[in-house]
């Protein structure tokens, strides 16, 4: 796995001041993205540096004001085939990978006329900003970067005389060294690192959009990931484990994108929660009316539809009041005020949503250690991508669980007939038992979640435990019963044994939906029906593990 990190270099400012410093004298910059260039140019020549460089970069530079010569001039050829070849030259590459303290390569750069280049300033073509906007498979091909990847490698592998800059937030600690009487070693080291990072990256981004025009059934012989330092975290999921958030290039909407608007730096269970909570909410579409997930340790223990926002928390909430404290919340709606007050009577952690009002950033406000976040928007439940995990030795790589149903794809398998309002209840069930670990059990009943067992290595452990859930919160809502009396239940597999549909049927659930698939299915049906159960079978199954 690679990892690049665009963050600026805090390390820089800490760097050994004793150190030896290579002064530096000629540097090459070619860039795509220009940002800041007209001030790194107007800096290194105040310092007495000779630039280098090529096609659009010389000419904004030269319209900054700044001395350049063209890399043609060095190298004694023209840019040529549409500026494909232009750095690909041992003037160039000999400037980069010369060893100055290597006798020998100091006479072959005598002998042909080569000059040390001590600094490179080179971002790569756009290709994943190319990438991004949906270009066709030449445009994305002519943005495929090969001399700027070259350079970058060449200057990276001798950093022990060259200087290698490829992200803009290195411009201030890169000047800041120039001016002290030039870089150090643990400098050069650091961008070193960062440059064969950025390239790692690029050419993970080239190769996995390669692999998904190329089609075909097979997976790749080789994969590469990567991603780009969003934020250090104090530690993983115990103080004793240290962590990072990284967001890979191509970000789905969602918690990797969102503002945090308030609240303490999100921690890394922070972060998992949020995430499980919201591509959980984004299931269901906005335009079908609010709904609202509340997370705990990555289970949802709440999940509901509402005529308003406030509503769909207020009937999450009822499922596990208990496990709601200190959990995350999800809106597929933007946040309102009511909703916001609703929220805050209790402890939670973090609030996600697409967008937040005036209204509810104040009401926030007087809770400064709440998190609240907005997306802008809600992740694509259909959206393809892959879900990563390391094993040791290796890694496990599967594409996501964007796995939907309608009612169309249903096969009711009993004699009792769902109701309508069943199998909205149904499909609703469903939808949420695919974000519980499995073995899940969801109790629901007019388009909320009434009890819910996650987790467990008996399938009939957790029908039990979202049962007993159920029967605790009516309790404490003064219900003469549990929900769970006249709910439905979704299992995300199959019920091997008909004593999980028996337990089903004790704690009242009037309906079953369920992939199907077992050896006993028939004895499973019989039980149904025996019960007066009404089943249906979606043939998908949602393992969560």
């Amino acid at each position: 796995m690679t990892a690049s990190s665009d963050a600026a270099l805090a390390g820089a400012a800490t760097v050994d001041p004793g150190a030896s410093r290579l002064p530096v004298r000629r540097a090459l910059i070619s860039v795509s993205d220009k940002t800041g260039l007209a001030e790194l140019g107007r800096a290194l020549t105040d310092q007495g540096v000779q630039i280098l460089s090529t096609g659009g970069t010389a000419q904004a530079l030269r319209a900054a004001g700044v001395a350049v010569t063209e890399v043609a001039d060095v190298t004694g050829y023209p840019e040529m085939m549409d500026g494909r070849v232009r750095t690909l030259h041992p003037a160039v590459h000999g400037g980069l990978l010369a060893l100055r303290d290597n006798p020998g390569h100091v006479a072959d750069m005598q002998a042909y006329g080569i000059e040390g280049i001590d600094l490179l300033v080179s971002n790569l073509y756009p290709f994943e900003a190319v990438l991004e906007k949906g270009a066709s498979i030449d445009d994305c091909i002519e943005n495929i970067d090969i001399g700027g990847p070259a350079m970058t490698r060449a200057a990276a592998k001798n950093h022990a005389h060259v200087a290698v800059v490829v992200d803009l937030e290195d411009y201030a600690p890169l000047l800041a060294q120039i001016a002290e009487g030039g870089t150090t070693a643990a400098f050069r080291r650091q961008l070193a690192q960062i440059a064969f990072a950025r390239t790692a990256a690029y050419d993970t981004a080239v190769s996995t959009w390669l692999a998904g025009v190329t089609g075909g059934d097979q997976p790749p012989r080789r994969r590469a990931f990567a991603g780009t330092l969003a934020q250090p975290l104090r530690y993983g999921e115990n103080p004793h484990q240290t962590a990072a958030f990284y967001r890979s290039a191509h970000a789905r909407t969602g918690v990797a994108t969102a503002r945090q608007w308030q609240g303490k730096e999100l921690s890394y269970n922070n972060i998992n929660d949020t995430d499980a909570a919201y591509e959980l909410v984004a299931d269901f579409a906005a335009a079908d009316g609010p709904a609202c997930a509340i997370i705990k340790h990555a289970n949802p223990c709440g999940v509901a539809r509402g005529a308003t926002p406030a509503e769909a928390y207020a009937r999450a909430f009822d499922c596990d009041r208990t496990s709601a404290f200190g959990g995350i919340v999800a809106l597929n709606r933007p946040l309102d005020g009511p909703t916001a007050e609703e929220i805050v009577q209790i402890f939670t952690e973090v609030v996600i949503a697409p967008d937040a009002d005036e209204a509810a950033r104040a009401v926030f406000a007087r809770k400064p250690n709440l998190r609240l976040l907005t997306a802008g928007g809600l992740p694509d439940p259909t959206a393809a991508g892959d879900v990563l995990r390391q094993v040791a030795g290796g890694y496990l790589v599967q594409s996501r669980d964007a796995g939907r149903i309608s009612r169309d794809d249903l096969r009711i398998v009993t004699q009792v007939q769902p109701t309508a309002a069943q199998l909205d209840d149904l499909l609703f069930a469903w939808t949420v038992a695919k974000h519980v670990k499995s073995n899940a059990i969801v109790y629901a009943r007019d388009l909320a979640t009434v009890g819910i067992g996650a987790g467990q290595m008996s399938r009939i452990d957790s029908t039990r435990i979202g049962r007993r859930k159920a029967e605790d919160m009516a309790a404490a809502l003064g219900l003469d019963a549990p929900l769970t009396e006249g709910a439905v239940v979704a299992s995300d597999a199959f019920f091997p044994f008909a004593d999980g549909v028996e337990a089903l049927a004790e704690a009242g659930a009037v309906a079953v939906i369920q992939p199907g698939g077992s050896m006993r299915d028939a004895e499973v049906i019989a039980a149904a029906d025996r019960l007066g159960l009404a089943m249906v079978f979606t043939g998908q199954r949602h393992f969560r593990h």
